[in-house]
């Protein structure tokens, strides 16, 4: 059985498909010194990052959410590769914003405080320092993937990067559907 993590970090956030991952898995990542690529395991995207936060209060927080009312979603990755704030190389996603509207609603009073600014899905690829790794930027991509659960993550800074465990798992589920 693997060790569970001491949560430092919590976010919420989609995953994407196997087959969606395997397209994004296709752009070109050379190593660098000053790039650090993710492993495609860590490829998610972030719903709301709540930094330290009680794990058992988001858990019950976002179980309180009607998601057997909510369908499940398409996220569209694309069309290229891009950098975000000064340090990112990520992918767009697009397709979350209802997700994050239900997620930030029920944890609005748990963890760091939200954002006062737009949400801008993306799956982040690498994180870099001075200039983005050359041919990292540009790169066509576009996949959909279907989005059927939320996941409450925990995330450990190791020597080797960041570890990330998943906490709890929220299904969206029609309500009427069969299973």
């Amino acid at each position: 059985m693997p060790e569970r993590l001491v949560p430092t970090r919590l976010f919420i956030a989609v995953r994407p498909s196997a087959a969606a991952a395997d397209l994004v898995d296709r752009i070109s990542r050379r190593e660098s010194p000053c790039v650090r690529w993710l492993p495609q395991e860590q490829w998610h995207v972030t719903l709301r990052f709540l930094g330290d936060a009680e794990p058992d209060e988001v858990v019950a927080a976002l179980a309180a959410v009607p998601w057997s009312r909510v369908l499940p979603v398409n996220v569209t990755l694309g069309p290229a590769t891009e950098v975000l704030g000064e340090s990112v190389v990520m992918v767009p996603a697009v397709g979350c914003d209802d997700l994050v509207d239900r997620v930030v609603a029920a944890t609005g009073g748990l963890g760091q405080e939200t954002e006062d600014r737009p949400f801008v899905g993306h799956l982040t690829l690498g994180r870099f320092r001075d200039e983005p790794p050359a041919g990292s930027i540009g790169t066509p991509i576009s996949a959909t993937f279907q989005v059927d659960e939320v996941l409450l993550m925990a995330s450990q800074t190791r020597s080797g990067g960041a570890v990330h465990e998943i906490v709890a798992r929220f299904p969206l589920v029609a309500e009427g559907a069969s299973g």
